[in-house]
């Protein structure tokens, strides 16, 4: 017998930071969900760049992570001279990394900071 969970949450970094295959992680998460649950991501706003992009300068001069690469940190990507990467993932791209899925997302946008992507698993 399998586990499974009501609602699985994967939230801001856990698919735009972590070095996973994204249509693979949505597919892992919809997999451990009963029929009937809900699966959640999130990733940040374009609109939250300016923010987001001050919140790791913050950790890089703390140390937490690696020095910012300036000349290659643009368009909603964050990336340390060390190889870290961030992506940001947009409602465009959400769409993308759904389809095929047997689940419609319901995708929306909250106080101009996260987008979130719900898929309701059949």
């Amino acid at each position: 017998m399998s586990l499974l969970f009501d609602i699985v949450i994967c939230i801001q970094n856990g698919i735009s930071a972590f070095k996973v295959d994204q249509r693979k992680l949505i597919k892992e998460a919809m997999r451990v969900t009963r029929s009937g649950g809900t699966v959640l991501f999130s990733s940040y706003s374009e609109r939250f760049w300016e923010d987001r992009l001050e919140w790791f300068q913050l950790q890089s001069d703390y140390g937490l992570i690696g020095e910012l690469d300036n000349s290659a940190t643009r368009e909603g990507v964050i990336v340390c001279k060390d190889g870290f990467r961030a992506s940001t993932i947009g409602p465009d791209d959400y769409v993308l990394l759904t389809s095929g899925f047997d689940a419609a997302p319901i995708i929306t946008e909250v106080d101009g900071s996260s987008i979130f992507c719900e898929l309701r698993v059949k």
